[in-house]
């Protein structure tokens, strides 16, 4: 690129490290600022869906994760074991619909792989190096209008100047708080989750073992609760979440978790589900959050932008959080690059764009996490009696017309795993050049 970029990216998360790479690979000079001192494991497991494994494969980066499993199997199964939907071939049907995997990893090692990455195309990412404070209206390059962005660090008192600044902190985040001007605290969804990682060897059962090194994708749907479980590490760890009502403290986010409680909750469930509990030596219990919808992503001086769950987080009811969060790397990233991009002078329309793109979907995917969030935590009842009806009428049949899980839902899953970032860049741009307005995908 003649003119590129100088971008600072703040966030070492999926997000940010997504939006580094795409940034990097369209000819742009990228920093990566991270609070952390090291890409840790916290977290655990991952489901990560086509419409970011394309991605993943076009950056090379999917084939260095640390054994992603691609699971075999997708099953619903009501809280007392009942089998309520089952697809059989679910990596292969996945790989032959949208032509990429469906997977399942630790997020530490999708981290990791994203970073290597990064680095790899020339993007500098500083650890330890957390963002206090921003200056949005510094004066621009070589006198020229656009403002320049300082981003201030607890780092030595670092300063770091931008062109464009790109909000990839989080939930907590930052960036978001001055983009707003004041501190903009997360709200409570009313949920939380109890995280678990099993290795194979705390599993002694050989049924349960099984499961771990056999991978597939294990629902249990209750009472205001419900239950994820998949394998990965190439089927040498499992990774088990708890979906409950919250009980935390307003001022807690994430505390370690009672096995007792924990087990609690679950008596009289599924006794697959709840011997495999009994092999769980400890577990973390984080409040489920969110946060309501912004009017923009993009500060006024289009030197800023927000990405991931900085503006869109969501519950991890349809495992969408990372893969929007990288969609919006990716597109941020394309809408940057030459020959459509070649000049700063070009951000403001590029920005819009970016917005135009993404902010319908991400909000959008937002609520539908809120939908499936009801549809399977149903009390006993009319309404679970007739959704379980639903459920059993098309067991082992083709799907048709709205479904509960919208995991196979023939309506809901291609909006979601069908999504091509890059080809929607390429009809934007298109539709742009021609005079025509942007046609928004819907639902």
């Amino acid at each position: 690129m003649a003119s590129p970029l100088d971008i600072v990216v703040v966030g070492a998360g999926l997000s940010g490290l997504a939006a580094a790479i795409q940034c990097a690979l369209s000819g742009h000079r990228v920093t990566v600022l991270e609070g952390a001192k090291e890409l840790a494991e916290i977290g655990a497991g991952l489901q990560l869906t086509p419409n970011s494994t394309r991605l993943l494969e076009k950056w090379a980066v999917y084939q260095n994760i640390n054994g992603p499993c691609e699971p075999a199997t997708c099953t619903v199964y009501n809280y007392k074991g009942k089998v309520l939907a089952h697809e059989d071939g679910f990596d292969k049907n996945n790989r032959r619909k949208y032509h990429a995997p469906f997977a399942d990893c630790h997020r530490v090692d999708l981290q990791k792989a994203l970073a290597e990455r990064a680095e790899e195309l020339g993007v500098s990412i500083e650890l330890g190096t957390r963002v206090t404070a921003m200056n949005l209206d510094a004066d621009g390059k070589d006198g020229g209008n656009a403002k320049r962005a300082r981003v201030m660090t607890t780092e030595n008192g670092q300063v770091f100047e931008a062109d464009l600044v790109v909000g990839a902190d989080g939930l907590w985040s930052t960036t978001r708080s001055a983009f707003s001007g004041c501190k903009d605290a997360p709200l409570p969804t009313g949920d939380l989750a109890f995280r678990i990682v099993l290795r194979l060897e705390q599993v002694e059962d050989e049924r349960l073992r099984k499961m771990v090194k056999e991978p597939g994708v294990r629902f249990w749907i209750g009472p205001d609760a419900h239950v994820v479980a998949y394998s990965m590490r190439g089927g040498t760890m499992y990774n088990v979440v708890l979906l409950v009502p919250d009980d935390l403290p307003e001022s807690v986010a994430r505390i370690e978790g009672s096995l007792d409680e924990m087990r609690g909750l679950f008596e009289g469930w599924d006794p697959v589900l709840t011997q495999l509990l009994e092999c769980v030596d400890r577990v973390d219990k984080w409040k489920l959050m969110h946060r309501e919808e912004l009017a923009s992503w993009i500060s006024p001086q289009y030197n800023l932008v927000l990405i991931g769950d900085s503006c869109h987080p969501m519950l991890p009811y349809l495992a969408q959080g990372a893969n929007s969060s990288i969609e919006d790397g990716a597109v941020l990233g394309l809408l940057l690059a030459p020959p459509h991009f070649t000049s700063s002078s070009q951000l403001p329309e590029t920005l819009e764009l970016f917005q135009q793109l993404r902010k319908t979907r991400g909000e959008a995917i937002a609520r539908e996490t809120f939908k499936q969030r009801r549809d399977f935590h149903l009390r006993d009842g009319p309404e679970q009696q007739e959704r379980d009806e639903l459920f059993l009428r098309q067991l082992g049949q083709s799907l048709k017309g709205a479904f509960p899980s919208r995991w196979t839902c023939p309506e809901v899953q291609p909006w979601l795993y069908g999504y091509d970032a890059v080809k929607e860049v390429e009809t934007a741009l298109a539709q742009r050049k021609s005079g025509a307005g942007v046609d928004m995908p819907q639902l």
